[in-house]
């Protein structure tokens, strides 16, 4: 039952009309992904711990991810993709048009060459037109743009 809950993510897809319609989407920070941009970008969005549901890891990821309180719902589920590492990603829509300039990424720890450092789980949030975005995110998220 606990690796079922390791393998699946919860995330919000915020939505924004100013004066077209944007999503906010943030680059993945880490070394892996700091010279890349195009497919490089994702949801706020984290793992479900436990027996904990989906939308309450989303908006709990949110915060750790951005810095930013959540909007609060309704939200509407957006249902699942699946992603090439197998794991499944549930996103949830809100309406909201938050500030990233109060962006304050959360951070992981990572081990590389024997040393651990922090490092952020996103670096720099947007917003940008689904047409945008789509060129921007990472494959498996974006089947999410065609549900809005």
């Amino acid at each position: 039952m606990k690796e079922a809950a390791a393998r699946q993510s919860a995330g919000l897809l915020l939505v924004r009309r100013s004066p077209v319609v944007q999503v906010l989407i943030g680059h993945m920070g880490g070394p892996f992904w700091a010279r890349k941009d195009q497919a490089a970008w994702t949801f706020p969005k984290g793992e479900v711990e436990g027996g904990e549901q989906p939308l309450a890891a989303a908006l709990r990821e949110f915060q750790e991810e951005t810095g930013i309180s959540p909007p609060p719902p309704p939200c509407r589920d957006l249902g699942e993709e699946q992603q090439r590492s197998g794991k499944t990603v549930r996103l949830f829509l809100v309406e909201s048009d938050v500030d990233v300039e109060a962006f304050l990424p959360g951070t992981f720890s990572m081990t590389r060459g024997g040393r651990t450092f922090e490092v952020p789980e996103l670096d720099r949030l947007a917003w940008m037109t689904p047409e945008e975005a789509r060129n921007w995110l990472i494959v498996g998220q974006r089947g999410f743009l065609d549900r809005i």
